[in-house]
């Protein structure tokens, strides 16, 4: 005789809104089950009830068989006396039961409805908005919660008898897939050329051929507008740079497969993975020599995506396999969103608009990733990763929200064990950006229900984000920015006793009134010490020194050769004037505060190799520094001699090159194996104060593949366990988790009170 058991399961994870309860129906009735499954606060709840065998069956494989969306956290499972129930069900969702529903990302296009978009006699054959639950719009359609039509913005399409009826059906794909739509009651498409009329029929075949025209199009897409130009058309490329004002930083490139993908860079097993994932991210690969230089010039890598909404597969499959896919903005703006927004900002950009009238909720950029030889490291968090949270080893105390910095800034809010991050915000200099920053932190409050009750910022008396926070009426956390970039890392690796951990970026405001960057910590979320830190030099003009790196190569000959520097080769390449004036400023302190910035360091050394005198964008000398170091083999470090911490001399790690001892690649690359030899000496002399063994790597400068690579490996060569960034990037866009974990630790050390 049968045994028969009721078990209670509490799902946790992003199992809402991702097809998970039709999943659990159906393998409930395949195990022929009896019991419910329905939506609740912390996640899906599940009773199922019948033979034990086929109960055991049934948990194995709700493990095992996920849907393409779903992620399991945790699950608890209890028993319960079985109650006889005659069938399964799912049961509805209230209001009341949603409040901490995980939101899905936007995805991308599933297999199926590839499978239904390339099929002619498919009610959706060729429509640019297919989707179901396994793939589409999440979070850029979502206006608040609960995650339910009329509160997306497909409430403007009412749907016909034919999607209804998926939808209700729940052995269908698309049971309560929101955005649901066909071409008899969904969004649609229209082509608006340069002196043309609008065109509604053959539109991807027209927009395809002006593309191999030559021509730039703005492509209203899932979370914003891309200008889409061919990547082998010189002029269209230039017409791009110029309008953009985007001189010499790279373009992303969308190729229509990973066939296409393996013409243009070097894949790996790895790489193809990332590139297929649901979350499709711009993923940065290692070229070949005979593309198009002009999209990516002097790099040794390219930002590759597969196409990732059926709109883009639609317009690939008119014959194109490559196309520039960049963001629908001029440098330094958010991606726009809404037409009219579009035509007035991109006008001069492009020569005409593919657009479709599914309204935009909420502005998303690519996500961007780094293909490494130690996996995949995030640089830009954005769309296919936003609003999925970072789980927290505890709970927070209280809602934090988190303000993030001013550079690639993100915000977070923080319910329970959830670190719910932004998308990519910007940089947070300019008025429009600073609008974005508020547009998004009032609509993840929206979607997310989270009502803070402590807010956290950067410590830097000038960044708007900590101007901002520090006029609200709540309580206030202020945090170190190095000491955020460690806690981040930490939380990430669900660390919390004291470990090491250097911190290496371009700028933060210090404990001392000067600009860190160059610093070796010991602490955790509560306190940190601060170790060990670069010589400090003055940072003549400021943040214009970031993009001027000569001004910082004028500064380290300075300090370093104070009698001879005017000797140096590189002197000879900048105006006696510019010289004159920045010696005058940090002779007298005049605007030339002082920084132990190892970023200002590797631009310094660009400079002085006359690599890059000035930048066009954030660290491009650092960048063009790495790629001609790495046409040498592996060289020695210098001989240093390090024994002792706290202010770290600059001299073993600079004369050679004031010097210029060998050619500029032999230079180039000695510098990064000495430097990264450098810092493994000084966490070993940590180690001996601490007895800690434990080492996080992060801030920008762990962006550098080629240093970080030389780093890990001498550390764990000398004994060390290295962590590093996995879940968010290693640059600022990660700082916004660690300002979450600093709060949360004061205020659980009584530091913060909360009402």
């Amino acid at each position: 005789m049968a045994l028969i058991e009721r078990i209670r399961l509490q799902v946790k994870g992003m199992v809402q809104g991702v097809g998970f309860r039709p999943f659990v129906f159906r393998l409930a009735q395949e195990e022929q089950l009896t019991g419910f499954v329905n939506n609740g606060a912390l996640g899906v709840t599940i009773e199922a009830e019948g033979d034990s065998e086929r109960v055991a069956k049934f948990v194995s494989r709700l493990q095992g068989e996920l849907p393409r969306l779903a992620r399991i956290v945790a699950i608890d499972m209890s028993p319960l006396e079985p109650l006889g129930n005659s069938d399964f069900v799912i049961v509805a969702t209230t209001h009341d039961q949603m409040p901490r529903t995980l939101i899905s990302p936007d995805v991308a296009m599933c297999d199926d409805c590839l499978n239904e978009l390339h099929t002619p006699l498919d009610p959706r054959f060729a429509y640019p908005f297919i989707n179901c639950t396994n793939c589409g719009p999440r979070f850029t359609i979502i206006r608040q919660i609960p995650y339910d039509r009329p509160y997306t913005s497909l409430a403007a399409f009412a749907m016909c008898d034919f999607c209804k009826r998926e939808y209700m059906n729940p052995s269908n794909r698309r049971f309560h897939a929101q955005p649901v739509a066909c071409p008899n009651c969904g969004p649609h498409v229209w082509l608006e050329a340069e002196g043309s009329p609008p065109l509604r029929k053959g539109v991807f075949a027209i927009a395809a051929d002006l593309l191999r025209q030559g021509r730039v199009l703005a492509i209203r897409g899932l979370g914003g507008f891309h200008l889409a130009a061919d990547p082998r058309n010189s002029r269209a490329i230039a017409k791009l740079r110029t309008g953009k004002g985007r001189e010499h930083k790279p373009f992303a490139v969308m190729v229509a497969d990973l066939k296409i993908a393996e013409k243009l860079c070097c894949l790996t097993p790895e790489s193809k993975t990332v590139l297929a994932d649901p979350k499709a991210p711009i993923v940065l690969l290692p070229r070949h020599d005979d593309f198009c230089d002009g999209v990516a010039p002097g790099q040794s890598k390219l930002g590759l995506m597969l196409p990732y909404t059926p709109l883009h597969q639609l317009l690939f499959d008119q014959g194109l396999d490559a196309l520039v896919m960049t963001s629908g903005n001029l440098s330094d703006e958010p991606i726009a969103t809404e037409i009219d927004e579009a035509k007035a900002r991109l006008k001069g950009l492009c020569d005409g608009f593919l657009l479709h009238n599914r309204d935009i909720v909420a502005r998303c950029d690519d996500s961007v990733v780094n293909m490494t030889s130690r996996g995949e490291v995030l640089i830009r968090r954005a769309r296919g990763y936003v609003p999925e949270p970072v789980f927290l080893k505890r709970g927070v105390p209280v809602n934090i929200l988190a303000c993030g910095g001013q550079f690639k800034a993100t915000s977070a809010l923080a319910r329970d064990d959830c670190v719910f991050l932004s998308q990519h915000l910007g940089d947070q200099d300019h008025a429009q950006s600073f609008a974005f920053f508020l547009e998004c932190t009032s609509h993840l409050q929206e979607i997310l229900e989270i009502e803070p009750a402590v807010v956290a910022c950067d410590l830097h008396p000038e960044y708007l984000t900590a101007k901002w926070a520090r006029a609200q009426t709540l309580p206030r956390v202020e945090v170190q920015h190095h000491h955020a970039h460690l806690a981040s890392l930490m939380a990430e690796h669900h660390i919390e006793e004291p470990i090491l951990g250097v911190v290496l970026d371009g700028t933060g405001y210090g404990l001392d009134d000067t600009i860190w960057g160059g610093e070796l910590l010991f602490g955790n979320a509560r306190d940190f010490e601060r170790l060990a830190w670069l010589e400090p030099v003055p940072m003549p003009g400021g943040e214009r020194a970031i993009k001027e790196p000569q001004r910082m190569a004028i500064a380290y000959l300075r300090h370093l050769v104070p009698d001879r520097w005017m000797d140096h080769p590189f002197t000879c390449q900048i105006d006696d004037n510019k010289i004159g004036t920045w010696s005058h400023m940090m002779a007298k302190g005049l605007h030339a505060p002082l920084t132990s910035s190892c970023g200002r360091l590797f631009d310094g050394v660009a400079a002085m190799l006359g690599i890059r005198l000035t930048a066009t964008y954030e660290a491009q000398a650092a960048i063009e520094l790495e790629m001609i170091a790495r046409d040498v083999s592996r060289v020695d470090p210098w001989p240093f001699e390090l024994h002792h911490l706290e202010a770290l001399p600059l001299k073993p790690l600079l004369e050679p090159v004031v010097q210029l001892r060998h050619n500029v690649p032999h230079l180039a690359r000695a510098f990064h194996e000495t430097l990264a030899a450098y810092w493994v000496r000084a966490c070993e002399l940590a180690r001996d104060l601490t007895g800690c063994f434990r080492v996080g790597l992060t801030g920008g400068v762990f962006q550098n593949e080629l240093f970080t690579e030389s780093m890990v490996s001498g550390l764990e060569a000398a004994g060390f366990d290295v962590f590093t960034h996995r879940q968010v990037p290693p640059n600022d866009g990660g700082i916004a988790l660690g300002q979450v974990a600093v709060a949360a630790a004061q205020i659980e050390a009584g530091r913060v009170l909360c009402a």
